[in-house]
């Protein structure tokens, strides 16, 4: 057999962007019996199982040889129609001409991710920020760094000194029930990074997931809904908090010239989003009342974040602290002095229940007294076990 050389090595980015923690510890937790507070997973049994599959019949009985055929890049013109009005229901006019359908928002981040970035260039992020941001932007080459912010969310005084210093090409923000920490940003401060984005030359990448998920409190409108901000943000939407996050359906609402770039970049992914999830998605929107869902999910999750809410200062060691977020999927919680939450979860996992230490949703200098609890998987009940087990894993 003759001598062989290795193949030629992995690129740079591919070695040097980590998993995410999160997937890893999900994968540990499915084991029966797990109570898991660590994915921000929907309730699968509140899923309109029923309506979604009248909705892909519909789809394949009306159009077959379309629903599973190539489609457009852009996305299907229907679906497009019924997220254009229900982004103009919410206070931010939108034409179907203004939106590409995406395979998931993560992939419509992906997509403005190489769009704008350059290996080298500065993103500026919350901290701490969504896990997954940080390993697109990573595997991006940029620089990332982070914004000040307090329980509120980016403080703009800070936000203005960082551009000025470090001249970024974009803030990536999750304004509205952040993942990690549930905050919200208030409407005041979004109209100043607005303000702030247009003085001194900035792209915005609004991500909302959550927004629809609101248990509490007032609708702030979106950054994209500011005229300063009109010009350079992109918005980030999906159906899989709403509908179910199976479908893989996103969308991204952005300035012309941006949204034709993304498309090239789409192209080069993957083409198109699936033909048929769209249809179905299209069919499901048409002929089922999703607001009258979503609010039948609004009312369960809140039951369940006061659940937890409402034993955490049993479970957690005395003197910890943790937030009332007024929507979306997660609390966020500190320990006291001398805790380490990476070390309470191995302890946790033995007593099979499960949370993420907040330290890895950190760009720089983490805070391992921090975790991450979802309180949208598991009924009240279950949540109560969890928190009993999370007790015992403290004592």
């Amino acid at each position: 057999m003759r001598d062989q050389n290795p193949p030629p090595a992995f690129a740079a980015r591919a070695t040097s962007v980590g998993g995410s923690p999160v997937r890893e510890i999900l994968a540990l937790t499915e084991r029966p019996g797990v109570i898991s507070f660590a994915g921000g997973l929907p309730a699968p049994e509140l899923f309109d199982t029923a309506g979604l599959r009248a909705a892909y019949d519909a789809a394949l009985a009306a159009a077959p040889r379309r629903a599973l055929q190539y489609s457009t890049t852009e996305g299907a013109p229907e679906l497009r129609e019924a997220v254009a009005a229900r982004a103009t229901a919410r206070g931010l006019p939108t034409g179907p001409d203004d939106l590409l359908v995406t395979t998931g928002s993560q992939q419509a981040l992906t997509l403005i991710t190489a769009t704008l970035v350059e290996p080298g260039d500065v993103v500026l992020v919350e901290n701490p920020t969504y896990l997954a941001a940080l390993q697109c932007f990573g595997l991006a080459g940029a620089r990332v760094v982070a914004v000040p912010c307090d329980e509120q969310g980016v403080l703009p005084d800070a936000l203005a000194e960082l551009v000025l210093r470090e001249r970024p090409k974009l803030l990536y923000s999750v304004p509205t029930f952040q993942n990690p920490t549930g905050r919200t940003l208030p409407a005041a401060r979004r109209a100043a990074v607005a303000g702030i984005a247009a003085r001194l030359g900035l792209w915005l990448v609004e991500d909302d997931p959550y927004g629809e998920l609101r248990y509490e409190g007032t609708e702030v409108p979106w950054i994209a809904a500011h005229p300063a901000a009109a010009d350079r943000t992109a918005l980030l939407g999906s159906f899989s908090k709403i509908m179910a996050p199976g479908l893989r359906l996103g969308w991204l609402r952005a300035p012309a010239a941006l949204r034709r770039a993304a498309v090239v970049a789409k192209q080069a992914a993957d083409l198109h989003t699936s033909t048929v999830d769209q249809l179905a998605a299209a069919h499901y929107l048409a002929a089922s009342d999703l607001d009258a869902h979503v609010d039948r999910i609004r009312a369960a999750y809140r039951e369940r974040r006061d659940a937890l809410l409402s034993g955490l200062s049993a479970a957690l060691p005395p003197g910890s602290e943790w937030n009332r977020p007024e929507g979306g999927m997660f609390v966020w919680a500190r320990l006291p002095e001398g805790h380490d939450a990476t070390a309470l979860l191995k302890s946790a996992v033995g007593q099979d229940v499960a949370f993420v230490p907040g330290a890895p949703f950190f760009s720089t200098d983490p805070d391992p007294r921090t975790l991450r609890l979802s309180f949208t998987t598991h009924t009240p009940v279950e949540i109560a076990e969890g928190l009993r087990r999370l007790a015992a894993a403290t004592a």
